[in-house]
């Protein structure tokens, strides 16, 4: 099990951080995260139910992790293991994850995916987000899983629907030209992209589209040659 505990500084004072796997304790929390993280019009039957969050700790623990500051319970990161073909990568959030059941998580698989990852809207400028990826790619080699893996919404996209496709929106952010919340962020935690995904999860602001974004474990030989 994952527990790392280390200084961030808040308001010019630091902070106690705690990164560790979420148990059944946080459950209330971590569905009152997701309220906060993706509030209408998102979908609310969309945001974790307990049911999907007993079936992260039991079926996959070491995925399920979450950020404290100062004893505040601050993010959640969600994964599975899946075997992942890279001429077939096409899919959507629910196949991908068993609607957030990961009842199709395999500890055989060859990538470990990103179901969610959330960060409440007041500790955003602590790089939460970016510390929990991280340690899932400590997860990728430690497990020798050829890549990480995640669907990028894409939030920025509505206002730019008529003007731009879902390829030239990424490609202008790619270039800097503009800033998407998500896909930037994920550029800056090292993700790279790979293509879009179409009708990847019902998300008004992204017109359902997404970014299927992956990180290559650098220690896999393949990637070497």
């Amino acid at each position: 099990m994952y527990h790392s505990t280390f200084y961030l500084y808040k308001e010019q004072k630091p902070a106690v951080c705690i990164v560790r796997n979420y148990t059944e304790k946080d459950f209330d929390e971590l569905v009152t995260i997701q309220s906060e993280c993706f509030p209408p019009p998102f979908p609310s039957e969309l945001w974790w139910n307990k049911e999907q969050l007993s079936n992260h700790i039991t079926l996959f623990p070491e995925g399920a992790l979450c950020v404290e500051i100062d004893g505040e319970l601050a993010g959640s990161l969600t994964s599975l293991c899946i075997n992942y073909d890279p001429l077939n990568s096409q899919h959507t959030w629910e196949e991908i994850t068993d609607n957030g059941y990961i009842k199709n998580h395999t500890d055989h698989g060859n990538a470990l995916y990103i179901v969610d990852i959330s960060v409440r809207p007041k500790f955003r400028t602590f790089g939460l987000g970016k510390i929990m990826m991280e340690s899932m790619y400590h997860l990728v080699i430690e497990k020798k899983l050829s890549r990480l893996l995640g669907g990028g919404r894409m939030p920025g996209y509505k206002q730019y629907d008529g003007k731009e496709t879902p390829q030239s929106y990424l490609q202008k952010v790619l270039a800097g030209e503009l800033k998407d919340p998500v896909i930037s962020f994920l550029l800056k935690c090292g993700r790279t992209p790979v293509c879009i995904l179409d009708n990847y999860l019902e998300d008004e602001d992204s017109l359902n589209y997404a970014v299927l974004m992956e990180w290559k474990n650098p220690f896999k030989q393949e990637f070497n040659k």
